[in-house]
C-alpha cells in the first residue's frame, strides 16, 4: 500500500515538473504569419497543384513543336521481299541479285537501319483550344494558391486571437482563484470566531474548487491554441506559445464592403468556366481535318552502327476522321454540359458569398452592441462585488451572496473578453470575404 502511494506521488510530481518545464515562447502575429507562409503544408500542397497544372500546360507545346524520334534497328532475314529491299536500301544490289533463284530463295541478309523521324503539326485546331484551356486552368490554379494563402492568413488571425483569449481567461481565473482563496481565509477566521457556520465554509471551499477546475480548463485551452499554431507553422516541437500582443478591441475599416469579382477564388471559378468553354470548342474542332508535315533521314548498312547508304523522305498529310461511332458527338455534348454546370456553380458561389457577407455584417452589428453591454456589465458586477465584499467583512452579507457576486464578476469578465474576440474575429472575417 505504501509503495502504491509513493508511486502515485512520484507520478504526480513528474507530471507537474514536465508541465512547468515546458518551454514558453513569446511570439508575435507577424512571426506566425512569416512561418506559415514559409512552412505551411496546405500552401505547399497548393503550390504543387499549380506546378502540376503548369506541367499540363507545357505538354500542349506539342501543338507547335515537332516530334523527333531516333532509332537503330537490326534484322537478319531470308524473306524474299525484305532481303531484296534491304540490299536496295544498302545500295549493294547487283545484276546477279535479279536471278530468279536468288530472288525466290535468298541467302541470309543482314540489315542495320538508323532512322531519324520528324513530325511537325501544321494545322490542329482542337489542339489550339486544348492549349488555351490548359493555360486558363493554370491561371485558375495560381489564383487558388493565392486564395489559399489569404485563407491561411485569416486562419492565423483567428488562431492567434484564440490564444490571446485563452490567456485572458487564465488571467481572469487566476485573479478569481486568488479572491476565492482570500474569501476562504476570511471564512475560516469567521468560523473560528463563531460568526459563520460550517456550511458557509464548505460553500466557500466548493467555490475554490470550481475556480481551480475552470483555471485548469483555461490552461488546457492555452495548450490547444498553442498546438494549433504549431500545426499551422508545421512545427512539431512541443512549445507553449505566448502572444506578445494582448487581446484588445480592434477597429478596421469595414464600411461599404462588397464582394469583389476580382477576389482570387471567385476569379478562379470564372477562369475554370472559361477553361470548360475552351474544351467545348476543342471538342467541336475535332470534327475538322488536321494537317501535319513529316520527314525522315535513314542510313543503312549490313554492319551494326554503320551507314554507308542513306536517304530521306519528306511529305505532308491531311487527315480527317469523318466518323468515330458517334464518340465525338457524345464528347462534345459532355463538355457542353460541364460548361453550363460551371456557369451555374459560379453564379451559385457568388450568390452564396453575398449571402455570407450580409450575415457577417449583421453579426458585426450584434457583436458591437454586445461589446458595449458586456463592458457595462463588467463595471456593474465589479462594483456589486466591491460592495458585497465590504458588507461581508462587517458581517452584513451572506456568504452565498458574496460567492454569487464573485462568480458573476468572473463570468462577466470572461464574457467581455469573449465578445472582444467575437468582434475582432467578425471584422477579420469580413475583410477576408471582401478581399480583392
Amino acid at each position: 500500500m505504501k509503495n502504491t502511494i509513493y508511486i502515485t506521488i512520484f507520478c504526480l510530481f513528474t507530471v507537474t515538473f514536465l508541465v512547468e518545464a515546458q518551454e514558453i515562447k513569446p511570439i508575435s502575429k507577424a512571426e506566425v504569419l512569416a512561418k506559415v507562409a514559409e512552412k505551411n503544408t496546405t500552401i505547399q500542397i497548393s503550390e504543387e497543384e499549380f506546378n502540376a497544372s503548369k506541367a499540363d500546360y507545357r505538354q500542349t507545346n506539342a501543338v507547335f513543336l515537332p516530334n523527333i524520334t531516333a532509332s537503330h534497328t537490326g534484322i537478319s532475314t531470308t524473306n524474299p521481299l525484305m532481303s531484296f529491299g534491304s540490299k536496295l536500301n544498302q545500295e549493294i544490289l547487283t545484276a546477279a541479285d535479279f536471278n530468279p533463284d536468288l530472288l525466290n530463295d535468298p541467302t541470309t541478309t543482314r540489315n542495320f537501319a538508323t532512322k531519324i523521324e520528324i513530325q511537325q503539326p501544321l494545322i490542329n485546331l482542337d489542339g489550339f483550344y486544348k492549349r488555351k484551356a490548359a493555360k486558363t486552368k493554370m491561371e485558375a490554379m495560381s489564383l487558388k494558391t493565392e486564395r489559399t494563402q489569404d485563407y491561411l492568413a485569416f486562419e492565423v488571425d483567428k488562431a492567434y486571437m484564440q490564444l490571446q483569449l485563452a490567456y485572458k481567461a487564465v488571467e481572469v481565473l487566476e485573479k478569481a482563484l486568488d479572491a476565492a482563496n482570500a474569501n476562504k481565509q476570511m471564512a475560516d477566521n469567521s468560523f473560528k470566531q463563531g460568526f459563520l457556520q460550517r456550511a458557509d465554509v464548505l460553500n466557500v471551499e466548493i467555490r475554490v474548487t470550481e475556480v481551480k477546475n475552470q483555471l485548469q480548463m483555461a490552461k488546457s485551452n492555452v495548450q490547444n491554441a498553442s498546438n494549433y499554431l504549431s500545426f499551422l507553422m508545421n512545427d512539431e516541437s512541443d512549445i507553449l506559445y505566448k502572444p506578445t500582443e494582448s487581446l484588445v478591441v480592434a477597429s478596421f475599416n469595414v464600411d461599404n464592403k462588397t464582394i469583389s469579382e476580382n477576389r482570387a477564388d471567385i476569379k478562379a471559378m470564372h477562369l475554370a468556366s472559361k477553361a470548360y468553354e475552351a474544351m467545348n470548342k476543342a471538342d467541336k474542332m475535332a470534327f475538322l481535318p488536321r494537317l501535319n508535315a513529316f520527314g525522315s533521314y535513314e542510313m543503312y548498312d549490313n554492319k551494326i552502327f554503320q551507314g554507308d547508304a542513306n536517304g530521306y523522305l519528306i511529305g505532308a498529310q491531311l487527315s480527317w476522321d469523318i466518323f468515330q461511332g458517334s464518340k465525338r458527338f457524345g464528347k462534345a455534348q459532355k463538355s457542353k454540359a460541364e460548361l453550363e454546370k460551371s456557369k451555374l456553380e459560379y453564379n451559385q458561389y457568388v450568390s452564396k458569398s453575398n449571402l455570407e457577407l450580409n450575415k457577417v455584417k449583421r453579426q458585426l452589428v450584434d457583436a458591437k452592441n454586445s461589446l458595449e453591454l458586456t463592458d457595462l456589465a463588467v463595471q456593474q458586477s465589479e462594483e456589486s462585488l466591491r460592495i458585497r465584499k465590504n458588507r461581508f467583512k462587517e458581517g452584513l452579507e451572506k456568504t452565498s451572496d458574496l460567492l454569487m457576486a464573485e462568480t458573476q464578476f468572473a463570468q462577466k469578465q470572461l464574457e467581455y473578453y469573449q465578445t472582444i474576440y467575437q468582434y475582432n474575429f467578425t471584422q477579420t472575417y469580413l475583410n477576408f470575404l471582401t478581399k480583392k
